[in-house]
């Protein structure tokens, strides 16, 4: 136990000291804000070119009709087609919106000038043109379209949870997007700490570390030691990022969104309407943090100690990473199949016979789980897959070990399915 404990120090200071790692643990939370900062204040800041176009309505349907919009400007002309096209020769900022008499025939408009229409500006003509159709057509058939056109009474649901404590608030936007952001990180996680782990072991085996540390430590310390100590910094890093973020986001969404004075409070939000910050920190008071991090710190080392026993067994395959690729395959696709169907099943479905199967399952529960967490668990489902996973982690780590301390010594030697059979048969 002791050099067990040796190794996992060795590894973790090793790469916690490193000034790689203080500088992509402090700097990834402020590039990851700023890069968001910077994105709300250009489109908040920015007004679009605004584009002119001369509109030639030869069915007069739509004359006069249509409404300058942000940046669009309109200005309906008698001149005919031709002389408009020469117009729009002359002056290359001006664009023609062409309506044939028979449009409603053949359905043809034309945009012509020389420059390409804003796609956006494109959409906008298309919404006013199909409006100003279809409310033609109502006033033909006899139908008042003011009445369709009222305002529509604004309908909130408040969604509540029964509980044995009585009712609580539950907002399913944030515990879809709880649900959604634990699972990806440990996504993400079980990616980037395992192939750390995978290439510090053929790391230290093509460099013959390997053999001289071999001789005073088992091969199962070794490997052990290794998945424990990177793990420890894949979980500080993480920890750091989540609390970095979260207070610079705090701040920087507090400054972002604060108003200038009173008077552009009350016209920029509307009374009957909460502020979207308001409406954030409402939602995110329905969501019991302590219990949904506590489960995320436990499914992200079991799901790390399971799936980075097995990229260690694949690092001691081999000599170089290139040669991992073949075994990588069956080791990430229930990573990838539970991420893809869980964002498309499991948050739509997080109570159903094969949503429980995935939370059980050691190899798919780290993920599946995490999205289930957040709409509620029954105690004995979340026990279920945590000793599950700790038991799953034991016997992956075991049949690892058996891999790990004959390919170890190996080199020069590619290995494929049937030699890793032949290694984990190995006795003594």
């Amino acid at each position: 136990m002791q050099k067990i404990l040796l190794i996992i120090k060795r590894e973790y200071l090793s790469r916690v000291r490193k000034k790689s790692f203080l500088i992509l643990t402090f700097l990834v939370p402020v590039l990851f804000v700023g890069m968001y900062a910077a994105i709300f204040l250009i489109y908040k800041n920015t007004d679009g070119q605004i584009q002119h176009f001369t509109v030639i309505d030869e069915s007069g349907v739509f004359k006069n009709q249509l409404k300058d919009h942000q940046t669009l400007k309109f200005n309906d002309s008698d001149l005919d087609y031709q002389q408009a096209k020469n117009e729009a020769i002359k002056n290359k900022d001006v664009f023609l919106l062409y309506i044939p008499k028979n449009f409603e025939t053949n359905g043809n408009m034309e945009v012509i000038s020389e420059k390409k229409a804003n796609l956006k500006n494109i959409s906008e003509i298309e919404y006013q043109l199909q409006n100003i159709l279809y409310n033609k057509r109502l006033l033909e058939a006899g139908i008042d379209t003011a009445l369709i056109h009222s305002p529509k009474d604004i309908i909130n649901l408040n969604t509540k949870q029964l509980t044995e404590s009585g009712e609580q608030d539950a907002s399913l936007s944030a515990t879809y997007a709880v649900g959604f952001l634990s699972s990806f990180l440990i996504y993400m996680a079980l990616f980037i700490y395992g192939a750390q782990v995978m290439r510090g072991v053929i790391e230290e085996k093509t460099n013959r570390i390997i053999e001289v540390v071999i001789s005073s430590v088992k091969p199962f310390q070794l490997m052990l030691g290794k998945i424990i100590g990177i793990g420890a910094v894949g979980l500080t890093q993480f920890m750091l990022w989540i609390a970095l973020t979260g207070s610079i986001s705090a701040f920087t969404s507090h400054e972002l969104t604060k108003p200038q004075t009173i008077a552009e409070t009350e016209q920029s939000i509307p009374q009957q309407h909460e502020n979207p910050t308001q409406s954030f920190v409402k939602a995110a008071q329905t969501i019991n943090f302590s219990y949904i991090l506590s489960c995320f710190v436990f499914y992200f080392i079991g799901g790390y100690l399971l799936y980075s026993a097995l990229f260690a067994a694949v690092g001691s395959a081999v000599d170089n990473e290139t040669e991992t690729q073949q075994f990588m395959l069956p080791i990430t696709i229930p990573l990838i199949f539970t991420f893809i169907l869980g964002m498309n099943v499991i948050v739509n479905q997080p109570d159903s016979n094969l949503s429980f199967w995935l939370s059980v399952i050691p190899f798919t529960s780290p993920i599946a789980m995490m999205i289930r967490i957040p709409f509620g668990v029954p105690a004995w489902e979340l026990a279920l897959s945590m000793i599950v996973l700790v038991i799953g982690f034991v016997l992956t780590t075991w049949a690892a070990s058996r891999i790990y301390r004959v390919g170890i010594l190996m080199y020069g030697k590619k290995a494929s399915y049937k030699e890793l059979l032949k290694w984990f048969m190995y006795k003594g």
